[in-house]
């Protein structure tokens, strides 16, 4: 493994836990639980968003496995313009915001006011805006483009990237009821 992979290892075990963790933690510190987390989100579709999350999370790791092990940092092209380094700043922009959202909404349900309101929206457009350029860094690729893993990283970060921008960003942030 390369130096440049590394890093980036680096930052989804140290991102990735951050993730987990404030959502342990959020769920526990919320006296409502995870339902004071949903709003005004329909219980009917709830279940929709947990098959969601998991095929969210699948395609993270069939993403990630690609990134890190089949592509070699130092012939990486994406656009004809950046490098392997551009994956690290994506998933920066993907896991710090990701790792703000729970505590942030815990603190707007528990006090609300627009300025919340307003950075927890900003978070989850983060990660979608993130996400959506993943999808392009991976369809953009001039070199690794290729093979089973290069298709499931790129259908894996295509859904990642529906769920983040249009379920979480745009559609649970429409359906929760601002109090």
């Amino acid at each position: 493994m390369e130096t440049q992979q590394i890093i980036l290892l680096v930052i989804n075990i140290i991102g990735g836990v951050a993730v987990i963790c404030s959502y342990i933690f959020g769920i526990r510190a919320q006296s409502g639980g995870a339902n004071a987390l949903w709003g005004g989100v329909p219980e009917n579709i709830r279940p929709l968003y947990g098959v969601s999350m998991i095929l969210s999370a699948l395609g993270y790791f069939a993403f990630l496995y690609f990134v890190l092990f089949q592509l070699v940092p130092d012939e990486v092209q994406i656009a004809g313009r950046f490098g392997f380094s551009l994956f690290c700043a994506i998933f920066l922009v993907m896991l710090i915001p990701s790792a703000i959202w729970m505590p942030l909404t815990n603190v707007y349900v528990g006090s609300p006011s627009t300025i919340l309101w307003i950075g927890v929206r900003t978070v989850l457009a983060l990660v979608g805006l993130a996400s959506i350029a993943l999808v392009w860094a991976l369809a953009s690729l001039q070199t690794g483009g290729t093979g089973i893993s290069y298709w499931l990283a790129v259908v894996g970060s295509g859904y990642f990237a529906f769920h983040t921008a249009i379920l979480d960003a745009i559609i649970w942030a429409a359906l929760f009821k601002r109090p």
